[in-house]
């Protein structure tokens, strides 16, 4: 007869070691509950307003987008040049509306991507593979990032335009805004957009939405930064004008103005009723000693 011998084994005796611990964490969603108990009792936090305006067209040849220059933190301009407009590779720039940090941040993250798959790959930039990267990253974090992006390119494929919202939804057209001033700019894109402009009309077009929403919101200001791609003989070609008030100076030759109302001369408001009080009495001039 053979003889078996079976070895009976506990699991909670085997030593496992525990699992490190990872110093390194993305965000932590722990206040949400907080916020969300303090808000039921009526207790609401202070959010700072932050202001922008960038816009983006098509032409018939390539693309224009453009943003203004001011950075707020409130009602505090923190920053009169904040630049805007990034790049992220030879023929693809994105503009960035919301928390200046968190723009920075995440262009500087595509960037880098950017680089070392055209490095690898030896071949040009695609502008669905931005889009994708940008997408990807936003919506991993649910809206926790303030980056809204309007992306610009030309490819291959011919030019393109893209919105990306924080929480990683995007949507392609001939014409976007975004930011807290693009309720003035839409309105100049609606009435101005025409397929197949040329690019000058472009600019005109993205410049006067800019205007709008620099006149008509506090948050948004100063000057406009408009970046223009297009690709001629098989070769793309960008230029990046900053600010593009002094660049539309030199193209005509003159001094540019911008077109402010007329102004009222002194005395066209009528006086009604005049009333003149004495505050304090007139005394003769004191004679002071040397």
């Amino acid at each position: 007869k053979a003889t078996v011998s079976v070895l009976y084994w506990e699991p909670s005796q085997m030593a496992s070691p525990a699992p490190p611990k990872c110093q390194l964490q993305a965000f932590n969603f722990e206040n949400v509950q907080r916020n969300a108990g303090l808000s039921e009792k009526g207790v609401e936090g202070k959010h700072k307003k932050t202001g922008t305006t960038i816009v983006g067209c098509l032409f018939k040849d390539g693309v224009v987008i453009g943003s203004d220059n001011r950075a707020s933190a409130g009602q505090i301009v923190a920053d009169k040049w904040c630049q805007k407009v990034h790049y992220l590779a030879p023929n693809i720039r994105a503009c960035g509306a919301g928390t200046a940090a968190d723009c920075d941040h995440v262009m500087e993250m595509v960037l880098g991507s950017l680089n070392l798959h055209r490095f690898e790959t030896g071949k040009e930039t695609r502008f669905r593979h931005a889009e994708f990267i940008i997408k990807r990253h936003l919506q991993k974090y649910q809206g926790y990032i303030g980056a809204h992006i309007i992306l610009g390119g030309v490819d291959v494929t011919g030019p393109s335009l893209a919105s990306i919202t924080n929480h990683g939804f995007s949507r392609r057209h001939s014409y976007l805004c975004m930011g807290s001033g693009s309720l003035a700019a839409q309105s100049i894109l609606d009435v101005g957009f025409k397929p197949d402009m040329s690019e000058q009309e472009a600019k005109d077009l993205v410049y006067k939405a800019l205007l709008a929403g620099i006149f008509h919101d506090l948050g948004s200001g100063n000057c406009a930064d408009i970046w223009v791609c297009k690709r001629e003989d098989n070769k793309v070609k960008s230029e990046f004008l900053r600010p593009y008030d002094k660049a539309l100076a030199a193209a005509n030759a003159k001094q540019y103005t911008r077109q402010f109302p007329t102004p009222m001369p002194p005395g066209i408001t009528p006086i009604l009723t005049e009333t003149r009080k004495q505050l304090f009495e007139i005394s003769e001039p004191m004679e002071l000693d040397a």
